[in-house]
C-alpha cells in the first residue's frame, strides 16, 4: 500500500502526525509530508486512521 499527499491542498491540522508519526510529519510550511511511502502491515491501519481524521482530504492510500 503507497501513501499519496496533496500538499498544497493540506491545511497544517497535524491529525495525521499525531496519529502515524512514523508515516507522516509537518514541514516548515506546516504541511504534511510522507516518511514512508510504502507502507508495511503494521503501518496501515494507522494510517488508514490518519486517512479518516485529515480534515482537509489532502492523504489517500492506494494498493501497490
Amino acid at each position: 500500500m503507497r501513501v499519496n499527499v496533496n500538499a498544497q491542498h493540506c491545511i497544517g491540522a497535524g491529525q495525521c502526525v499525531l496519529i502515524a508519526p512514523e508515516v507522516f510529519d509537518q514541514s516548515d510550511e506546516g504541511t504534511v509530508m510522507v516518511l514512508v511511502e510504502t507502507l508495511d502491515d503494521s503501518a496501515q491501519a494507522v494510517a488508514r486512521e490518519a486517512v479518516v481524521a485529515c480534515p482537509s482530504r489532502s492523504i489517500s492510500l492506494a494498493e501497490g
